[in-house]
């Protein structure tokens, strides 16, 4: 018999620690081909967009879509999650902390593999729901973090974030850019981070911008990059302005993008020394939301937890 999770279930069930477990491990899993990922696709709505993006990992033993209706006053999402192996419908998941933690995730595993040792200082660009599990998550992954430094343009918005995230406010987009790791997660439709701001050695995490319309990394940043990789190649070449309108204008060309599971795998070194810039552009695959679905129905099945359908 199914089961419903509702968003407070899946608050209780999964943490940051978890999530980047999870996520990580399905990336090992898509490096060894026992992952098959469909990018999302949008239809219109009357105001509003339905999003549809679709994964089966055999390995882990599930298949499953994750669905969600945007407008501008909110949105909602849900993971149907269904068996590898015969027709059964597993677990219905709300999935807007799912979609959030996952996201975080991912940034975790880039910089658990992609950070520069000793990396100390964490930035943040943004400072909405999705930055939260950003810094939850890349803590997670890098225990030896002393310091966030977060900057949004709301200083009330700014304030709050960092009372309750434990970061200190920056006075500008340059004071975050100027950490070990930093991450833009913004839904500006410009550039946010300056290439020039970045200091030796920086990992970028870009994750707001995954339309294809709208960028926040200048060209410098990808300039200045001795390794760009994305999530997914296939993904990337249809939602990343960020990779490419710099293809388009001669300043990358895409078989110097690669795909993070191959560092994950051992498949590529990534980082090459301390002092490199290291660019990760994600956009968020379904194979995460099959992933991270799995991890809390397991969890859940063990606690007892949910509701039967």
């Amino acid at each position: 018999m199914a089961l419903y999770l509702s968003e407070a279930d899946v608050e209780a069930l999964l943490g940051p620690a978890e999530a980047v477990e999870a996520i990580e491990a399905s990336f090992r899993r898509m490096a060894a081909g026992a992952v098959e990922n469909r990018p999302r696709y949008r239809l219109r709505l009357d105001g509003g967009v339905l999003a549809v993006m679709a994964a089966a990992d055999l390995e882990l033993g599930y298949a499953g879509a994750k669905v969600y209706a945007g407008f501008r006053g909110g949105a909602r999402f849900a993971v149907l999650l269904f068996r590898a192996d015969a027709p059964e419908l597993v677990a219905v998941v709300e999935a807007d902390k799912l979609g959030q933690l996952r996201t975080g995730a991912a940034s975790g595993v880039a910089a658990r593999h992609l950070a520069r040792r000793g990396a100390t200082s964490l930035g943040l660009i943004g400072c909405g729901w999705q930055a939260e599990s950003q810094l939850a998550c890349i803590r997670a992954a890098l225990p030896s973090l002393e310091r966030v430094v977060a900057y949004c343009r709301t200083p009330e918005r700014l304030r709050a974030f960092c009372e309750r995230m434990g970061a200190e406010p920056g006075e500008s987009h340059r004071d975050p850019a100027e950490c070990d790791v930093v991450v833009t997660v913004t839904t500006s439709p410009d550039p946010v981070l300056r290439g020039e701001w970045l200091r030796p050695g920086a990992l970028v995490c870009a994750v707001g911008a995954n339309d294809g319309r709208r960028r926040e990394l200048d060209n410098v940043v990808v300039e200045r990059a001795a390794f760009v990789c994305c999530d997914s190649l296939e993904d990337a070449r249809l939602e990343s302005a960020d990779l490419i309108e710099p293809v388009e204008t001669g300043v990358l060309d895409w078989l110097e993008v690669h795909e993070l599971q191959e560092v994950v795998a051992g498949e590529l070194p990534g980082r090459q020394s301390d002092d490199d810039i290291v660019l990760f552009k994600s956009n968020g695959l379904a194979a995460w939301d099959v992933a991270a679905a799995a991890a809390v129905v397991e969890r859940a099945r063990a606690r007892g937890a949910g509701r039967s359908l």
